[in-house]
């Protein structure tokens, strides 16, 4: 086994791992976030099935300043109803939801980050 060989077997074991946790928290989480009526209309924008565990993933694991600013641009742009509204989400969801939430947005960031970067390098080597 070739050292790309290694790194390719490492990312794709974290991206099972992020899959797992997705739909873990999926399946706790984002769905009593829609079954609560308050939440539901929060969630963001679902362009294709599931679109709406990122929107709240996200939501939930970025720092509050970054949401912020994402909010007055999107507000500012008209295009406000996309994502998930951090407000509501912070106030119906525990530490749990959240830490959940900051373990799927990152290792889900850091493997496709990380695939993409390997191809890249694979193409140029």
């Amino acid at each position: 086994m070739t050292l790309g060989d290694k790194i390719f077997a490492a990312i794709l074991a974290g991206t099972f791992i992020s899959m797992i946790l997705y739909v873990i928290f999926g399946q706790i989480t984002v769905r009593k976030l829609r079954k609560n009526p308050e939440t539901k209309h929060a969630l963001g924008v679902e362009f294709a099935s599931g679109w709406d565990i990122f929107n709240v993933a996200g939501a939930l694991a970025l720092p509050k300043v970054v949401l912020q600013r994402l909010q007055r641009n999107a507000e500012s742009s008209g295009m406000g109803g996309f994502e998930a509204d951090y407000k509501i989400l912070y106030k119906h969801t525990t530490v749990f939801d959240r830490v959940l939430a900051q373990l799927v947005y990152w290792s889900w960031s850091l493997s496709a980050f990380a695939m993409f970067i390997f191809m890249i390098a694979y193409f140029i080597v």
